[in-house]
């Protein structure tokens, strides 16, 4: 890869260059702007939203029983299925089986959903419920990956991180994408891949932050002086940036620095971001950031440092729910109840329903809901169909996601299920048109966001998607 060798002469004219060798863009001569800026110069239309917190339900959140009730469920308890049915991840099919909470309609609106989710139902008003979603795979990793990047496996760039490499960081000292976890949520099945960068700069990359203990970040307390550590940090982007100059991958470099530099400044301001101390007992209370339940309590907190995120300019942040390991949904798949749905999905509900209602009332109480977009979905739902005795598989074929203020309309509905909500029958969607909807409302076409790679324009849609338009403000 290296273009030239560097003589000593060069070494020195580089080594003497002074601190101002981390103003990239004045001192390299070569087209840097991916690594270290927004590769948008400009928006292509007005923006209704700065920032996206994404609510990632991993494991899949069954929709007949929250956000799409079917009566006819009800009705049908315990009969087959009337018609055929795909083969499913355990191919274990039952009869069709009525949801375990009542439905009824919330807000002026009248918006219907169950009672699994009371807080959030409770926020109707301010919901746009996407009710024909559908998916392509209906396993773990390959539909994480597909719902974070519209590829089923690695080599994608997340859609934060998308998000991030389009429009920037907007806060020099924090990443412009951040992943909160806690010590009881892990990763979603397919790994810390599905918040990469793949062939986007360095930069465009979540950084996971473990909100648990005094620590979000490894080794976040500097360990020399900050005097001494900038020296270093100097000398190492001045070698860096020679190095640059005679490599032919000068980004990859590029990108480097910048994460370096970024990480300095993030050692005062994730300790501050992340000390939670200054809220006021209303606000802990509204959060339910001292929950005697801590998988709740995180959740909490975890939506709580989203709010103090996007305050801070943080361009795309993701949540990342706790395990309770009730009915196969452990580990990386919270939400995956093949068997005991009913207390399964009812934990998990417990967990997020008051966080993110709270979440939505305090962002809308500080103004902030108007340009921050909500996104909440899983990688598929579930069957309308049992499996076992009380639980039920994965269902690609149509669920429900739902968004929330960065300009959407409230109390509104699009698409639809069949009338056992199986199969997506009404202005069928798909990821394309989410990521669309969301890229519209950050004020970027999703068909001119691109990056040449293997001699192809990619993009977060590839070569799909659709606005919702119809439920944008």
């Amino acid at each position: 890869m290296s273009i030239d060798l560097q003589s000593r002469r060069d070494f020195v004219k580089l080594s003497s260059s002074g601190i101002g060798a981390l103003g990239l863009s004045s001192l390299i001569n070569v087209n840097t702007q991916a690594a270290s800026g927004p590769a948008i110069s400009k928006l292509h239309h007005g923006a209704k939203a700065t920032s996206v917190i994404f609510l990632y339900m991993s494991g899949g959140v069954s929709h007949v029983d929250s956000f799409d009730p079917k009566p006819r469920l009800k009705e049908l308890h315990g009969k087959p299925m009337p018609m055929p049915l795909e083969r499913t991840q355990f191919d274990a099919n039952g009869n069709i089986q009525a949801s375990y909470w009542e439905s009824k309609r919330w807000g002026k609106s009248g918006l219907e959903m169950t009672d699994m989710f009371p807080r959030i139902a409770e926020r109707a008003d301010d919901l746009a419920i996407v009710r024909s979603m559908t998916a392509k795979f209906s396993e773990h990793a390959q539909g994480n990956f597909f719902m974070h990047s519209g590829f089923p496996f690695l080599g994608y760039p997340s859609a934060g991180a998308w998000v991030n490499y389009g429009l920037g960081s907007s806060n020099p000292n924090l990443p412009g994408f951040v992943v909160l976890r806690s010590n009881k949520a892990a990763i979603p099945h397919g790994g810390v891949s599905i918040f990469g960068n793949a062939f986007l700069p360095a930069t465009s990359q979540g950084s996971v932050f473990n909100i648990s203990g005094d620590q979000a970040v490894p080794h976040i307390k500097p360990s020399m002086l900050k005097a001494e550590q900038k020296r270093s940090l100097d000398l190492i982007a001045k070698l860096d940036l020679g190095f640059a100059q005679r490599m032919a991958a000068k980004d990859a470099v590029v990108s480097s620095i910048k994460n370096a530099q970024t990480a300095f400044n993030m050692q005062e301001a994730v300790p501050e971001l992340t000390d939670i101390s200054g809220e006021s007992q209303k606000t802990r209370a509204l959060y339910g950031i001292d929950d005697p339940d801590q998988q709740k309590s995180e959740y909490a907190k975890q939506c709580l440092i989203a709010r103090r995120l996007v305050e801070r300019g943080v361009r795309f942040v993701e949540l990342s729910c706790c395990s309770y390991g009730i009915g196969g949904g452990g580990g990386g798949n919270p939400w995956d109840q093949h068997s005991s749905l009913h207390k399964g999905h009812g934990k998990m509900a417990e967990q997020v329903d008051a966080p993110i209602a709270a979440l939505i009332q305090d962002l809308k109480q500080r103004g902030l809901l108007e340009n921050t977009l909500l996104v909440f979905t899983g990688e598929f739902g579930r069957t309308p169909f049992a499996q076992g005795s009380n639980g039920r598989d994965h269902n690609p074929f149509g669920f429900s996601v739902w968004l929330a203020g960065g300009g959407m309309k409230g109390g509104v509905s699009h698409g639809s299920t069949d009338e056992f909500g199986y199969r997506a029958e009404g202005a069928v969607s798909t990821v394309y048109d989410l990521w669309a909807t969301v890229l519209y409302q950050l004020g970027v076409d999703h068909e001119k966001l691109t990056y040449r790679w293997g001699g192809r324009d990619l993009r977060l849609t590839d070569v799909h998607g659709n606005v919702w338009n119809n439920i944008i403000a």
